[in-house]
């Protein structure tokens, strides 16, 4: 990963927001701008400096993993260390996350400054750039993707009757370690028969039951970036009503895939798919967001969802994972990741989505 161009073109966005620093505490902000991965660190970037503080836990991963800034091993707290810079300057704009910094530690800041530091709450400015993944983050999600496909066909074999919501899923996550998996994106959800219907239905000690559907969503972080995929299969044969809300489902996450394209605003995405379920007098039961970006983190911007302004770039990893969900009789979601290109966008999910039954 090229970190100390990221740290360059954070430092100009900073510039561009009148900031004369910026404080770093969030993990996966740290992890994107230099790299490191430990459990404590803070970066701070001031008048052309980049300073990394860590504990005396991490010195040797530290030396290993950060780049482009110089390592302090602070003897107490990290920010108390870097206020002590800070606080050098006559004055100045220093902004910190406000999306992750409690109102503590906020006010913690303060007081360990005088009053000519103005500190700036700032939103999102790391996160614009994280929005919009690089080559080699590219292939890396790419074989995410895949790994997280292979598993669910493993996983696949094991789904029958009488066979625990838990069982599936420790199968699925063995492989994936098995596969070489950093871990798990998110706890595995598996969730048949009338818990099909709780959107986030994690697996249960529940043996699966001889008719209905079954959702698997599952993904898996490999070299810090995560994947995403949702297949719902029917135990047995189905029904034609549960043929028809398949069908539909499929229809609508078909829709939301082909309004992906650049210049398309995240609302446009979700009413394509929402209107479909609309159309087959569904859309009562679709009661979340049609998707969310992926990266170093599971759920990050942009949110495809009602009033979204947010316009898609190339460059930008989200899913369309549209789904019904009917109280008392089950679930269906179909969840694919997908890249923004260019001239449209590219599918990475390589699992068929034609109704199985099992």
């Amino acid at each position: 990963m090229d970190h100390l161009s990221r740290l360059k073109k954070f430092e100009r966005t900073l510039i561009d927001h009148d900031l004369d620093g910026f404080v770093v505490t969030h993990p996966a902000n740290l992890r994107y701008l230099c790299g490191y991965t430990g459990s404590n660190g803070l970066l701070l970037l001031l008048a052309g400096r980049r300073v990394f503080f860590t504990d005396g836990r991490y010195i040797q991963q530290a030396r290993e993993e950060v780049q482009g800034a110089r390592l302090v091993i602070a003897k107490g707290p990290l920010l108390n260390d870097a206020a002590k810079l800070i606080g050098k300057l006559s004055s100045a704009a220093v902004g910190f996350e406000a999306d992750y910094t409690t109102v503590a530690a906020a006010e913690q800041m303060r007081k360990l400054v005088h009053r000519k530091i103005d500190w700036k709450p700032a939103t999102g400015l790391i996160m614009r750039q994280r929005m919009i993944k690089d080559a080699e983050e590219l292939r890396i999600i790419t074989n995410a993707v895949k790994l997280g496909a292979g598993v669910y066909k493993e996983a696949l074999k094991v789904i029958r009757p009488g066979v625990r919501e838990s069982e599936v899923a420790g199968r699925l996550e063995y492989a994936a370690r098995q596969a070489g998996a950093d871990g798990m994106s998110f706890e595995t959800i598996v969730a048949a028969g009338k818990r099909a219907a709780l959107p986030h239905g994690r697996a249960s000690g529940q043996p699966i039951p001889g008719r209905g559907f079954v959702v698997v969503d599952s993904g898996v972080i490999l070299r810090g970036y995560c994947s995403d995929m949702t297949r719902t299969v029917h135990m047995g044969r189905v029904s034609r009503e549960r043929r028809r809300w398949y069908e539909a489902v499929l229809e609508a996450q078909l829709a939301g895939l082909a309004a992906v394209a650049p210049g398309k605003t995240a609302a446009e995405v979700d009413q394509a798919a929402r209107q479909v379920l609309r159309n087959a007098g569904l859309d009562r039961y679709f009661t979340h967001s049609t998707g969310h970006g992926v990266g170093l983190e599971i759920h990050e911007p942009p949110r495809l969802a009602k009033l979204q302004t947010e316009r898609l770039e190339p460059g930008m990893v989200i899913t369309i994972e549209p789904g019904i969900y009917v109280p008392g009789k089950g679930g269906i979601r179909i969840e694919d990741m997908v890249v923004v290109t260019g001239g449209g966008s590219q599918v990475l999910t390589p699992v068929t989505k034609e109704l199985v039954e099992i």
